[in-house]
C-alpha cells in the first residue's frame, strides 16, 4: 500500500479522531459553563450553541463540508443577532452572511467596521482602528496561530472575546468588562 493510499483511505478517521480530542479537550467550557456575564451566557447559549434549525439553512451548504458549514452556520446566526449594515468579509462566507441579514451590503473594504469575517493571518491593528463599541470582528483558523490571537484577546481595544478553536469573535464594547471565554463549539 503507498502512502498517498495510506492517506486516502485513513485520513476522514483521522480527521474525525482530531475533532473528538477537539471537542473533548474543553468538555469543561460546553453549553455555557464558566461564563458569568448574563449577557455573555445568552450569547453562548443562543448564538454559539444553537442548535435548532433556522429557517435560512435550506439549500446552503449544500456542497461544503462540515467545518464550512458549521462555520458558515455560526456566522448566519451572529449575523442574524446582529443585524449590521456593512460586513467586511474576506472568508468568502457571502450566502451564509446574506442569509442571516438581507439588507447587509458584504465588501471587501470599509471606513467603519460594523462587523468583520476575517482569517486569523491578516494584520488587525489597523482593522481595530475602525472599530467602534457596536463592531464585532471574527477571526477564523486561530488555532493555527494562537500566539496572534492571544495578542487580540489581550489588546486594550477588545472587550469581550470567545475562543472557538476554528475561529474566535471579538466585542468592543468598553461598558463590559474585559474577559476571554474558551467555549466548546
Amino acid at each position: 500500500m503507498s502512502v498517498r493510499n495510506f492517506f486516502c483511505i485513513f485520513a476522514p478517521a483521522m480527521n474525525q479522531l482530531k475533532r473528538g480530542l477537539v471537542w473533548l479537550s474543553r468538555i469543561g467550557h460546553c453549553r455555557g459553563f464558566g461564563v458569568q456575564s448574563p449577557t455573555d451566557y445568552r450569547y453562548v447559549r443562543s448564538v454559539i450553541n444553537e442548535h435548532w434549525p433556522y429557517h435560512a439553512y435550506d439549500g446552503l451548504g449544500t456542497n461544503d463540508d462540515w467545518l464550512r458549514r458549521k462555520l458558515g452556520r455560526l456566522y448566519l446566526r451572529i449575523v442574524n443577532e446582529r443585524q449590521p449594515k456593512v460586513i467586511v468579509d474576506w472568508l468568502n462566507m457571502g450566502d451564509y452572511l446574506a442569509a442571516g441579514c438581507r439588507r447587509a451590503q458584504i465588501v471587501k473594504t470599509a471606513e467603519r467596521v460594523d462587523m468583520a469575517f476575517l482569517p486569523i493571518q491578516l494584520d488587525y491593528q489597523r482593522l481595530f482602528d475602525l472599530c467602534d463599541s457596536d463592531s464585532v470582528v471574527v477571526f477564523q483558523d486561530i488555532h493555527r496561530n494562537m500566539p496572534l490571537w492571544h495578542c487580540i484577546e489581550y489588546d486594550p481595544r477588545t472587550s469581550v472575546t470567545f475562543d472557538l478553536y476554528y475561529c474566535g469573535i471579538v466585542f468592543f464594547d468598553k461598558k463590559r468588562a474585559k474577559q476571554n471565554y474558551v467555549i466548546n463549539f
